[in-house]
């Protein structure tokens, strides 16, 4: 289980080489890691270290597993097999969910055969729940606060991997429109989620 050493290590960044037709693009560590000021007081949830079994999102109807993701041969995170399209990846160098600071979940919206795990997560809203079961047999629960686009270019590359003020969520994916070639789909939809309570399973 990642500790706050590990996550002191690493960090997330997407980039604009998507793989054709899975709708996930690759993503690689960059040089830092880390929260920026002080974590605030302890007046919501924190969990210790338990890796993610399932997700579930009631507004969408989504129900998944999800598994580990490490890293690739050539350093980018290794994306959910197209195989496992209905299965989420969490990026096994990141907080586990209900940690302080960003949970990151990727998940294909689609490939060669049809609509995959995220394919709805555009239409969530903010007030939206997350619950997230984790092998510790509690249940992480989030509320969405803002779904976002961005150009791939464009990421706010801190504000995805940087907040360690809270026990957070991010929910990753690709949108937009699809442009084809190596750069798949335009976008990245993104969910920025926090956490709000905790339960057992």
């Amino acid at each position: 289980m990642p500790t706050g050493t590990r996550l002191a290590a690493g960090a997330l960044v997407l980039v604009g080489v998507f793989a054709i037709g899975l709708g996930l693009g690759h993503i690689e560590p960059p040089s830092w890691w880390g929260p920026e000021g002080k974590p605030p007081p302890r007046a919501f949830p924190v969990l210790e270290p338990s890796r993610p079994t399932r997700i579930a999102i009631p507004s969408i109807q989504l129900r998944a597993p999800v598994h580990g993701v490490g890293l690739a041969g050539d350093g980018t995170i290794a994306v959910p097999a197209a195989t496992r399209r209905h299965e989420a990846g969490w990026y096994d160098r990141s907080p586990t969910p209900g940690q302080f600071g960003p949970a990151i979940i990727v998940g294909h919206v689609d490939t060669r055969t049809g609509p995959a795990v995220f394919h709805d997560l555009r239409r969530l809203r903010p007030g939206a729940t997350i619950e997230i079961t984790r092998r510790d047999r509690s249940v992480a629960i989030f509320e969405v606060n803002t779904v976002e686009r961005f150009g791939k270019t464009e990421l706010p590359i801190r504000r995805l991997y940087a907040d360690f003020s809270r026990p957070g969520l991010r929910l990753i994916t690709c949108g937009g429109r699809w442009v084809g070639g190596e750069t798949g789909y335009e976008d990245n939809v993104v969910v920025f989620a926090s956490l709000v309570r905790a339960r057992e399973a």
